[in-house]
C-alpha cells in the first residue's frame, strides 16, 4: 500500500467526486481514478458506488478509511516530533581514530546528548581514514591535513606531544615507534634520533601507552592519552617543542545545518578542554 494512494480514498469520501479529491490533493482527476482503481485491484474490494453523481464508500470502504484515518494520525504525530524537541534535530556521522573518539569525545558524549534530545551521533573509527570523500562521514577529524578535497577544512589547534622513558629501568628501556607510512609525523621525527633501534611498532598508541606505563619502554604520545602517565614519578616526561595539528573536515552541504553547528562547537569545546587539560 502506498501512502499517496491510500490518501485518495480519504479524499473521495470527503469530496464526494473525483474532481473534488483532485482539487484537494492538487492531482489530476484521471489521476485519482488510477490510483484508486490500483487499491481495488489490490485489495479485490469495490470502495465506492456511484449514487446520484456522489462517489458513496461502501461497507468495506469504511473499514478501509478506519485504518487510513489512523495512520494519518500518526503522520500528523511525525510531522510533530521536530517541534516537540528542544534544540536542532539530525543524525551526525563523525569519523576519527579509535583514541581520538574514546579519549576526547565519547567522555563528553552523553552531556552533549542529554543537553540536544533531537540529535543522534555516530561514532566512525578506524586507524584508516573512512572516505569522506564518499560521503561515508558528515564530520572527520584528522590529525593531518588533507591535501585537498570538496568538503570544508578548519583547523582545530595544536594537539601536544611527549616523550616517555622510564626513571630507572635494567638495561635500556625497549623503544616503541610508530609504522613507517608514519615517518612524517613529529613523534617519528624525534624518534629516529635516538640511538635505540625500535622493537616495538604499532600504530595503537594504547598499545604504547601500556608498555610506557609497565615502566619498561619508551615512546612518543599525544597529550590525551597520557594524563596518568604525567603524575607518574616512576617515568620522565619530556614535553617535546614540536607539535601536531588537528584538522576538521564538514561536508559542504552541511555547514549551515543547525544539527551540524551545534555539533562542530561541541567538537571543538571537546579539543579545547583536553588541550587546557
Amino acid at each position: 500500500m502506498n501512502w499517496d494512494d491510500l490518501r485518495v480514498i480519504a479524499a473521495v469520501r470527503d469530496e464526494g467526486t473525483y474532481a473534488g479529491a483532485s482539487a484537494r490533493l492538487r492531482i489530476d482527476e484521471t489521476t485519482v481514478g488510477r490510483r484508486l482503481s490500483r487499491i481495488e485491484r489490490a485489495l479485490g474490494l469495490r470502495l465506492f458506488e456511484a449514487a446520484d453523481g456522489v462517489r458513496r464508500p461502501t461497507r468495506s470502504c469504511e473499514a478501509v478509511l478506519a485504518h487510513v484515518e489512523a495512520m494519518a494520525a500518526h503522520a500528523a504525530e511525525i510531522g510533530r516530533v521536530g517541534a516537540s524537541l528542544a534544540g536542532p534535530v539530525g543524525r551526525l556521522r563523525i569519523a576519527s581514530t579509535n583514541t581520538f573518539a574514546e579519549e576526547v569525545l565519547s567522555p563528553r558524549a552523553s552531556e552533549f546528548l542529554r543537553a540536544n534530545p533531537g540529535l543522534t551521533l555516530q561514532f566512525l573509527t578506524s586507524s584508516e581514514n573512512v572516505k569522506f570523500s564518499r560521503w561515508e562521514a558528515d564530520l572527520a577529524i584528522r590529525l593531518r591535513k588533507p591535501d585537498k578535497g570538496d568538503f570544508a577544512i578548519s583547523r582545530l589547534g595544536e594537539i601536544r606531544i611527549y616523550y616517555f622513558e622510564p626513571v630507572a629501568t635494567e638495561g635500556e628501556p625497549v623503544l616503541c615507534a610508530y609504522p613507517d607510512e608514519l615517518g612524517a609525523i613529529p613523534e617519528m621525527q624525534f624518534l629516529r634520533m635516538k640511538p635505540a633501534r625500535a622493537r616495538c611498532v604499532t600504530d595503537n598508541v594504547r598499545v604504547i601507552r601500556n608498555l610506557i606505563r609497565a615502566h619498561r619502554a619508551a615512546g612518543v604520545l599525544p597529550e590525551y592519552v597520557c594524563a596518568d602517565l604525567l603524575g607518574d614519578r616512576r617515568l620522565r616526561a619530556t614535553l617535546l617543542p614540536k607539535r601536531r595539528d588537528a584538522w576538521l573536515l564538514v561536508q559542504n552541504h552541511l555547514k549551515r545545518d543547525p544539527a551540524t553547528r551545534v555539533t562542530i562547537d561541541w567538537v571543538r569545546a571537546c579539543f579545547q578542554e583536553t588541550s587546557r587539560g
